[in-house]
């Protein structure tokens, strides 16, 4: 069933970096329970202590606290390692507007830096994050390798630079890297207290608790919502693809699309609540509509997303009730 049947190496090891946020605890969960051997990487900047908590009492689980702006620290991280899979970055359009050289630090020198110390140390393969802001203003849908537009935010510009650097480290250095470019990823552990909140935590937290929740623009924007499953899959389908693969990003979606609206309308009914919405400005660096063709991953990676967006939501909602106490 989805990704607990791929097929990994038995004795291999993985870090993950980043390893307390939402993604990439997840991954680590899902490691684990299929017995492999994780190490993981982060320095709670954005990740919760508490989402790698309950790992420290399993044996084949290692955790190093630091920095991926530190060189050493990502020698030290990538030591007897078999696969990297590198999620450790700062996320949110409108923080990256705010903040764009925190973004170059982070996202773009820590990158190279865990990069480059992978290659160094001989490791297999390479996967890490990408996103589908890089598809920046084009209009085309859907979203489609190859055709991006124009860049409208700093966080999007990191995430192509990563993608470059995959490329060139690929192809200069025979360090196989793949690129995952994903999808508004929601699910378990997603963070809704930060002012940078994804909008699906945010406003499940807020109509748990009786409150109005604010939609930016008209709510007729649309996204290729993708419960956190499938990313996992992606991951792990990345970690054993061909080398024909490599160098290479891709889309990591479902393949259909939601309004803002309909989400909402969705929530409201799966939380047993209606409180109408606030409406505001549009955010500057959005994109207006995003749809992925997910043909690339599928022939390359093997992906075939399990969940679709219904499911994984009620998934996601019924977590969030039992987190938050709730019962209905």
């Amino acid at each position: 069933m989805g990704y607990r049947n791929i097929a990994l190496p038995k004795d291999a090891k993985f870090l993950i970096t980043g390893a307390a946020g939402f993604i990439g605890s997840n991954l680590v969960e899902a490691l684990l329970n299929m017995g492999h051997k994780v190490r993981a990487l982060d320095d709670f900047s954005t990740g919760k202590k508490e989402n790698v908590a309950s790992f420290f009492c399993n044996t084949n689980f290692e955790f190093i606290e630091g920095d991926i702006k530190n060189i050493d620290t990502c020698r030290e991280a990538v030591k007897d390692i078999d696969y990297v899979l590198h999620q450790a970055a700062f996320g949110s359009v409108p923080r990256s507007m705010e903040y764009p050289l925190i973004y170059e630090d982070n996202n773009i020198k820590g990158t190279s830096n865990i990069m480059e110390a992978a290659k160094q140390a001989g490791v297999k393969r390479f996967v890490y994050a990408s996103s589908s802001a890089v598809y920046g203003d084009s209009s085309i849908l859907p979203k489609v390798e190859g055709e991006e537009g124009k860049l409208l935010s700093p966080y999007a510009l990191t995430k192509k630079v990563n993608e470059d650097y995959g490329r060139l480290y690929t192809d200069i250095f025979g360090l196989e890297c793949i690129g995952l470019r994903y999808f508004n990823v929601f699910g378990k552990w997603q963070d809704p207290e930060s002012q940078y909140a994804a909008v699906i935590p945010k406003f499940i937290k807020a109509l748990l608790a009786g409150n109005k929740v604010t939609i930016h623009g008209d709510g007729e924007q649309s996204r290729d919502f993708t419960y956190i499953e499938n990313v996992i899959e992606a991951n792990l389908k990345s970690c054993i693809a061909s080398k024909e693969a490599c160098g290479q990003a891709y889309n990591i979606a479902v393949g259909e699309r939601f309004t803002i609206n309909q989400m909402y309308d969705l929530m409201c009914q799966e939380l047993d609540v209606r409180i109408e919405a606030d409406y505001i400005a549009e955010r500057a660096g959005d994109i207006k509509h995003s749809l992925a063709d997910i043909s690339k991953a599928a022939k390359f990676l093997g992906y075939n997303p399990e969940y679709k967006f219904t499911e994984g939501f009620k998934k996601t909602s019924a977590w969030y009730k039992e987190t938050m106490g709730v019962k209905k």
